[in-house]
């Protein structure tokens, strides 16, 4: 799955992949695939002014997710 670079202190690159729903995120400490994710819950994340916050408040405790 192909990564953008984005700007966040926690964050390196985010992937999605609309066909299986599947939200790849790349930290500093490692990389995690969050699924089921609709597609507006990655374009809100996108959008957001802060992607760690709105990924801890959004989308780690709402979708299952492993460490690849």
């Amino acid at each position: 799955m192909e990564r953008v670079s984005v700007s966040s202190s926690n964050l390196v690159s985010v992937g999605y992949c609309s066909e299986s729903l599947t939200l790849e995120i790349e930290f500093n400490s490692g990389t995690y695939q969050y699924y089921d994710v609709p597609n507006d819950v990655f374009d809100e994340l996108m959008a957001s002014s802060s992607l760690g916050s709105y990924l801890h408040h959004h989308i780690k405790s709402n979708y299952n997710y492993a460490q690849i």
